[in-house]
Parts: structure tokens; sequence; C-alpha cells
């Protein structure tokens, strides 16, 4: 609405309005609001979801058939699949102001008064009512599910202050103090983690979906409620904590799947879009190619037996480790006074703890150790992305560099014209990154991200070696044939283990 057009501030104002007539004197309910306004939405092909990247031909098309369709739904999907963000932004889709009886703990509709307080002030007052107004923010109320929830926590509780204040019946309205759900009238009411809901509660909950009543402490109380009801919940949760109440579940309209980026561009932009990139210290310059490798690390990790696909692998994953990768590469270009920081393969490394913390790993996984696992999910996201650059490049001169003796060692501290200088040292190393659109002329830390990105690629690909003190050198084929000794070794302890003999490793 626009804001040169006072609000109406009492009850006789708003029935005198003209500016605000079709909007506010309408009784429509919430779900009819949602309705209207997705209709005009769609037909202005406008943005539903701005921000939500992935889900425009799965999850966007089964939300808009449950609104169309006024029902309560549930989002159902693994932990970083942006479930509490749809639901919030459901708000875009009620109107801008939205009048109530000012003081209103259930923001009472000034023309359908539920609550008894309102009912007499109106018989008082009149036209002189005193309204106040709810914008779209104000009408989302949220509520993470807890088994320590209780009724008064959701619906509410007799208050025997407020009875004793007013010299009240403990049965009368006037000595209700209203939970989460009676203050979301009007609005639209979401709990996360549903089946973490005790089912008492759960039971509660759809008794005043369906009746809109309830008792407390013996009281009936009649609460015929305007709310929009959505969920979210991990699937997992039905075995794992608890479940969703068979009656409650019939009464959910949809029940909605979201799911993990389908391609790797998806995670891409959905990183590049959450990750806090800009700093303001120095200018930050993400490669593509570094780009890939985190979103790779969770697409891998996604498909890993070592970790539980049960619990999954969360999109916060990548967008933390982006963060942690600029910002080694920020304090590199801190020390050393360079610019542009430019993220390196090593800075992913770097980022190790905001992965490990990330994955719930299988039995293999932990014998393994987290680290060790990750830095495989790494290495082979490396490997992954260097093909998409480096397919059909002969990388040959660059390995018989390292066969006869040559190593290079890359200090992460070490300013980029240093290392720059000792990659140059490398035969044809620098003629083989123009599927990068990189020279050897261009910015050091741009040259040496490069460079470092191809020769993490060999060593993904076994073609080199690395060590902490060595750095890269020719492949080690002992050592090759050790860890391909020890994962034989590991392997026959898990046959033997399934099959009964128990055993042990040496």
């Amino acid at each position: 609405m626009p804001a040169a057009h006072p609000l109406p501030q009492t009850l006789g104002e708003l029935r005198r309005s003209t500016q605000f007539a079709e909007a506010c004197l309408n009784t429509r309910s919430v779900k009819d609001e949602l309705r209207s306004n997705l209709i005009r939405r769609l037909r202005a092909k406008e943005a539903l979801f701005p921000g939500i990247v992935g889900f425009e031909d799965t999850v966007v098309p089964q939300i808009v058939n449950a609104v169309l369709s006024k029902q309560n739904f549930i989002l159902l999907g693994l932990r970083g699949q942006a479930k509490s963000r749809i639901l919030r932004a459901l708000t875009a889709l009620l109107d801008e102001h939205l009048p109530y009886i000012a003081g209103c703990e259930i923001r009472d509709n000034p023309y359908r008064p539920l609550c008894k307080r309102c009912r007499d002030l109106i018989a008082e007052r009149h036209d002189d009512t005193p309204i106040a107004w709810l914008d779209r923010d104000s009408r989302y109320v949220e509520k993470l599910a807890t088994p320590d929830v209780t009724v008064a926590d959701l619906v509410g509780d007799l208050d025997p202050i407020k009875a004793a204040r007013g010299g009240q019946d403990l049965s009368s309205e006037l000595t209700m103090h209203y939970g989460l759900l009676p203050r979301a009238n009007r609005g639209i009411f979401a709990i996360n983690e549903l089946p973490d809901l005790a089912g008492k509660i759960q039971v509660a909950l759809f008794n005043i979906m369906q009746e809109g009543d309830v008792q407390i402490k013996g009281y009936p109380v009649r609460l015929a409620l305007d709310v929009a009801l959505v969920f979210s919940a991990n699937p997992e949760d039905y075995t794992a904590r608890g479940k969703i109440v068979t009656p409650l579940k019939d009464r959910i309209g949809s029940e909605i799947r979201t799911h993990y980026p389908e391609s790797l561009e998806e995670g891409i932009t959905i990183t590049a879009q959450e990750a806090w990139s800009e700093r303001g210290s120095a200018p930050i310059e993400i490669p593509p190619y570094v780009r890939a490798v985190v979103e790779q690390i969770a697409f891998t990790a996604r498909e890993d037996k070592r970790v539980d696909k049960r619990s999954g692998v969360s999109q916060r994953l990548p967008i933390s480790t982006m963060e942690l990768v600029i910002s080694n590469a920020e304090r590199r270009a801190l020390i050393n006074g360079e610019s542009p920081a430019v993220p390196r393969i090593s800075d992913i490394y770097a980022s190790l703890p905001g992965i490990t913390g990330k994955l719930e790993l299988e039995y293999e996984g932990e014998m393994r150790g987290a680290d060790t696992v990750v830095r495989e999910l790494i290495r082979t996201a490396v490997g992954k992305i260097y093909d998409r650059y480096f397919n059909e490049t002969n990388t040959q001169q660059i390995e018989q560099w390292f066969n006869i003796g040559g190593t290079v060692k890359l200090d992460d501290n070490q300013p980029s014209s240093a290392a720059l200088a000792d990659l140059k040292k490398i035969q044809g190393l620098f003629e083989k990154l123009s599927p990068l659109e990189v020279k050897v002329s261009d910015e050091p830390p741009r040259a040496v991200a490069a460079a470092e990105f191809l020769l993490e690629g060999l060593v993904a690909h076994r073609k080199l070696s690395r060590s902490e003190e060595r750095g890269f050198a020719a492949p080690e084929k002992q050592s090759r044939k050790q860890e391909r000794d020890v994962e034989i070794e590991f392997d026959d302890w898990q046959r033997s283990r399934r099959s009964g003999r128990g055993g042990g490793l040496n």
C-alpha cells in the first residue's frame, strides 16, 4: 500500500476508508489470502520463492498446488535442504498490511473478533475501538519441536494470576494465557522437526486444526482460529527420534519431498549465493574450478559408502567450506600484501575442520578416521573437476620432469611470487593451463592457483605424489603398494567380521 496514505487507527476510520477498503474490509481466511496472492503472482509471472535454487520443476509446483488447494502441508527432507527457508518465504504471499484490534493477543479481526476481551471492547467503544496493523513478517510464527514442548506452550493455559487480578472465575476466557498457535491467528504457523513433538501434543494440535477446540485443565476452550499450518521433518526422524501420529498425518493435506541440488551447477549457484565472500579487506577472486571442487566434495560425500546416507550431507557443508577457503586465501594475501586473494586447492585442505564436523560416518569411515576420509573425498573431487578441464591434455612432459627427480614444495604462507618462481621450473606446466584461461604472465596469485590445481589433479589420478615433507614429487610405487595392502587387509577383516569369524587388524 502506498506510504503516502496513513493507515486507519480506529474502527470507524477503517469502516470509512476507501483507500484500504479492498484490502481491509474483506473477511477472507489466511488460506484464501495466500491463494489469491499466489494466483496474482502466477499471472504476472513473478518469482515465487526468490533465492530458492533447484526446486523450480520439483518442489515449487507441489507447494503451489497445496496453496491453491488451501491445504496444510509438510516438507520432508534431509538436513540442509532449505525447508525452513521455503516456509519463511510463504510470507511473501500475504497481504502487505492487515488490521487487528490493538492490544489483542490473538490479533483479532475487527469485523469478527474471537476473544471476549475484544468483543467487550467493541461493544463499549464502537467506532472508537483502536486499530493496529500487522506486516507480513509479524504474521509468521515458527516453533522448533522438542520433546519438552507442552500443550500450554502451543495452545495456552489458565492463568490464576489473571483470574485473581480481574476477579474472574477460572473457567472464564479472560483468564486464558494464549500459546504460540493462538498468537499466530490470521497468519502462518510453522513447526520444524514435527516428529520430535510428543504424541499427546500432536493430538492437541490436530484437534484444534480440525474442530477448533481443546480442553485446558478440564475446561473446554473454543478457538476458531484462522491459521495456515505448515510443517517440516526429516524422514529419518520417523524411526530415529519419533513419529507423526496417524490422525495428525491424515489431516496434513500434502507431503512434499525436498532434495539436494541435482546438478553441480545448481549447487555452485546456491553456495555462491549463500557463502560470505565479499570481505572488504582485500579483493577476492574465486576461480571457477575452486568453486566446482568445493561443491563436488558434497556430491562425492553423498555417494560415498563411508558416509551415513540417512543423515545426509547438508548444503551447509560447501557453504561453510567455501567461507573457510576464502578466509585462508584472505589470510595469505594479508600476510604477504598481495592482491587479489585467490583461493587454491591447498586452501580446501586447510578447511578440513569445517568439513569433518558436517559428516556422519558409517562404521567403515570411523575406522579410517574422519580426517582421512575427508582428505580422500577432497582428492576424489579434485580428480573429477580436473577431468572437466584437462581430460584431453597430455601431461607427459610434466610427469617426466618429476620422474627424473624434480620436486616442488608449496608453503601455505609462501608469497605467490616465490611460489610462481618454483613452479616455473616445471617443464611444460604453464603451457598446459590454457583450459583455465591462465598464462604465466598473469598475476602471481592467479597463475599459482591454476598451476597447483593441475598438479593436484595429477596427484588425484596417482600420476604424482604429494607429501608434507617433499611437496609434489614423482609417485612412490612402494607407498602405493603399501596402501593397497592395507586396503586388502581391511577388506579381508570386514568379510571375516560379517561372516562371524571375528579377527582383528594387525
